[in-house]
């Protein structure tokens, strides 16, 4: 009987009106994430250019799940900023463009460089591995040994082929990180 209530309850409160959670979107340029910002907000494929700043959106990507998503730019002259949002972050979002091989060392770093400030410390990441369609991206699990995810032994990661520009695996990052941060504020509130 405790298993339905609780099972009742997690898709009642699915449907609630919660305020959104804030979720940073972050990566380096040319990864793809104004490209998936605006796939989620619109379901299309909208011609971009690079962020200078950020773009903000709130996003219903599936039913239940509503996020505001700060998406900012990733150039190497924007990234010092990158702290000033990191306050009251519920969850990351990382993009990769999983066919750029040659940044990986630079994304990884880039990714230590954000969680490893406090306000970052508890905060669950998504690793969103774009470009999953092009013929010379890598799989997850090169990924997760590039950006050396395995030391993260303290910290809910989750890794997603994802195509920005048809749309696969994005829903279902976002569905995963959704997941994470309710498991994130069920641990905090015990």
């Amino acid at each position: 009987m405790g298993l339905l209530l609780s099972r009742l309850y997690d898709a009642l409160s699915s449907f609630s009106n919660e305020t959104p959670s804030r979720i940073l979107m972050l990566g380096l340029d040319a990864a793809g994430k104004t490209t998936i910002l605006y796939k989620v907000k619109l379901n299309e494929t909208v011609q971009t250019i690079p962020t200078i700043g950020f773009n903000v959106e709130t996003v219903t990507p599936a039913p239940g799940i509503t996020f505001t998503v700060w998406d900012i730019g990733g150039q190497d002259k924007i990234r010092p900023l990158y702290r000033h949002y990191f306050d009251k972050t519920e969850g990351l979002i990382f993009v990769v463009d999983s066919s750029d091989r040659d940044r990986f060392l630079e994304a990884r770093d880039e990714l230590f460089g954000i969680i490893s400030d406090e306000h970052m410390s508890t905060v669950p990441i998504v690793i969103i591995a774009n470009k999953a369609d092009l013929p010379t991206a890598a799989k997850p699990s090169e990924l997760i040994e590039k950006l050396n995810l395995h030391s993260l032994s303290r910290r809910r990661w989750f890794v997603q082929s994802a195509c920005a520009l048809n749309g696969d695996g994005i829903v279902e990052a976002m569905q995963q990180l959704s997941k994470m941060i309710k498991d994130n504020k069920k641990m905090i509130s015990n």
